[in-house]
C-alpha cells in the first residue's frame, strides 16, 4: 500500500511569517501601489512599466526572505506522505523549504513570460536580478510577470481540483477561505477524507462542515500541531 496521498492548500498566512506582506492588509494599496493598478490585466496595458517596476520590488524583497517551520515541515512530512502543495502564493518559499510537487495558482514572482507566446516562460535569478531584466526574454520578446493578475482566468484551477479530489488528507493553511477560486477547492474534497484548517483567526465558510478539524494556530504552530496527529494516526 503507497503512502497516504496529503495535499494542501496554502494562503498568504504561511508566507506572512517569513515576513512577506500581503496586500489584502493594506486597504487598496500594497507597499504604496495602487493594487488594481499593478495588479490586473488593465493595469499592465496601462502601464506595464510600472507593473514591472512593482514586481521587481517584490523580487528584491523576497532576497533576505526564508522558509519558516512551517514550509519546513510540509517539506519534512514527504518522508511518510504523497504530498501535493496548492498554493496561492506566487513566491518560492515552498520550493526552497523542500517541497518537490506544488501548483502555483496566482503564478510564480521568479518567473516571466512572453506577452505573444504564453508558452514562452523564462526564470529570473535572485543572485542576478539587477543585471537581469524583467521586460525583454532572452529572445526578443516583450515580457510579463508570469502571475494571474486580477481579470484573468486561473489555469491551474483544473489540476488543483484533479488533486483535491484524489486526496486521503486535505489541509488548508494560512487562508482565510474567501479568496476564489481557491477557497472552492474544499467542494472538492470526496467523502471520507480528512480535513484540517489551520488559522490563527479561523473563518466562519459556509463550506466549513462540522468533520472538520480546526487548529486555531499560526501556520508554524499549527504545522508542529498537524505533524504530531497525523504521526500519531499514520505511522506504524
Amino acid at each position: 500500500m503507497g503512502k497516504p496521498k496529503l495535499v494542501i492548500s496554502s494562503g498568504a498566512g504561511i508566507s506572512a511569517e517569513s515576513g512577506i506582506s500581503t496586500f489584502r492588509d493594506a486597504g487598496g494599496l500594497w507597499e504604496n501601489y495602487p493594487v488594481m493598478e499593478v495588479c490586473s490585466a488593465d493595469g499592465f496595458q496601462r502601464n506595464p512599466g510600472l507593473v514591472h517596476e512593482f514586481y521587481n520590488a517584490r523580487r528584491r524583497d523576497l532576497i533576505g526572505k526564508q522558509p519558516n517551520a512551517a514550509h519546513k515541515i510540509l517539506a519534512e512530512l514527504e518522508q511518510d506522505f504523497d504530498v501535493y502543495v496548492i498554493t496561492q502564493n506566487v513566491d518560492d518559499l515552498h520550493e526552497r523549504a523542500g517541497s518537490s510537487k506544488i501548483l502555483h495558482l496566482h503564478g510564480e514572482l521568479m518567473k516571466i513570460r512572453s506577452v505573444t507566446d504564453p508558452d514562452y516562460i523564462e526564470s529570473l535569478d535572485l543572485e542576478h536580478l539587477e543585471t537581469c531584466p524583467s521586460t525583454t526574454g532572452k529572445r526578443g520578446d516583450k515580457m510579463r510577470p508570469h502571475i494571474v493578475f486580477f481579470q484573468e482566468a486561473v489555469p491551474n484551477m483544473v489540476t488543483a481540483t484533479e488533486w483535491v479530489q484524489e486526496a486521503d488528507i486535505f489541509v488548508v493553511i494560512g487562508t482565510s477561505l474567501n479568496v476564489y477560486p481557491a477557497a472552492s477547492l474544499l467542494m472538492y474534497v470526496k467523502p471520507g477524507t480528512r480535513v484540517f484548517y489551520i488559522d490563527p483567526n479561523p473563518s466562519v465558510s459556509s463550506m466549513l462542515s462540522s468533520d472538520v478539524t480546526i487548529i486555531k494556530a499560526t501556520a508554524t504552530e499549527g504545522m508542529k500541531k498537524l505533524k504530531e496527529i497525523l504521526e500519531r494516526d499514520y505511522k506504524d
